[in-house]
């Protein structure tokens, strides 16, 4: 049975690990899966990184809500990659970005439009998946996590340093409510 697990926040430092790779796709592996996807939508996310539920394998989850969709159907586009890899990209893209271990914050990203990921599915077996819009963005980000980088890392020095002030105050504001 799947089980939500805590998400880690920022500044937690297991957010800067570089995930390793998956060597064989077994009961495990799929027990996280299972477990991340449960997490995400717990979460109301759209995407997962192992990374962020403090697993150092080359894992993500994302169920990205089509471009025609008016209502979110969960389940729909639910997609979980293991040693996920961009193959080829094109053009440039800006997206207003957020994320399950930065909650509360928001900021322009630039990604590419349209890419190409080899990767194997919960089963083990090797897919390639191409995406564009906000899958594309998506996809990016959650194999950021897993490289150890959060959307922050991609922003000028000086929006970074002011997120980052941001959320320090915040972190400090709720330990003084405790």
């Amino acid at each position: 049975m799947a089980m939500i697990l805590d998400i880690l926040k920022f500044p937690d430092p297991f957010l800067k690990t570089k995930a390793l790779p998956v060597e064989r796709v077994d009961d495990g592996i799929r027990k996280l899966i299972d477990d991340m996807i449960e997490t995400m939508y717990k979460a109301k996310g759209i995407g997962l990184a192992s990374v962020q539920v403090g697993a150092d394998r080359r894992v993500v989850v994302l169920d990205v809500p089509g471009d025609g969709d008016e209502e979110r159907v969960q389940g729909r586009n639910l997609l979980a990659l293991v040693n996920p890899e961009i193959v080829s990209s094109e053009g440039q893209t800006i997206y207003e970005e957020g994320c399950l271990s930065v909650p509360g914050f928001t900021a322009d990203v630039e990604r590419f439009s349209k890419l190409t990921v080899r990767a194997l599915d919960r089963d083990g077996k090797p897919i390639e998946v191409t995406a564009e819009g906000l899958f594309a963005i998506a996809l990016q980000h959650e194999i950021d996590h897993i490289d150890g980088i959060l959307f922050i890392d991609r922003l000028s020095r000086l929006k970074r340093e002011m997120i980052k002030r941001r959320i320090k105050k915040s972190l400090e504001a709720g330990e003084k409510a405790l």
